[in-house]
């Protein structure tokens, strides 16, 4: 399944009868792609991503690929040393002394 795809034809309005006639592909094909039934070629990949004006890496990534990015972009979150400003700061300024 290729959510952003599905989200990509929702956010263009474009229904998947109107984007198979405009790529020239049968309904029940382009269903199955969009639905992860079947695999797009890559260069029905490249016309779909052309029509929808979004990249095609983005447009074709799965639920799986997605949820490994996620979970890569969380353990990055978690590991980056925060920066010393805002709250802790300004209460240290309060108490009169500095966090440097």
């Amino acid at each position: 399944m290729y959510p952003n795809l599905k989200l990509q034809l929702w956010m263009s309005g474009i229904r998947q009868n109107r984007l198979a006639r405009m790529l020239d592909i049968d309904e029940t094909t382009l269903s199955k792609i969009v639905n992860g039934f079947r695999q797009p070629t890559p260069e029905v990949r490249g016309r779909i991503a052309s029509a929808l004006k979004s990249d095609e890496r983005w447009l074709f990534q799965t639920v799986a690929e997605k949820l490994e990015e996620d979970q890569r972009r969380q353990t990055e979150d978690r590991t980056q040393k925060p920066e010393v400003q805002g709250w802790d700061a300004s209460r240290a300024a309060r108490q009169g002394r500095s966090l440097a």
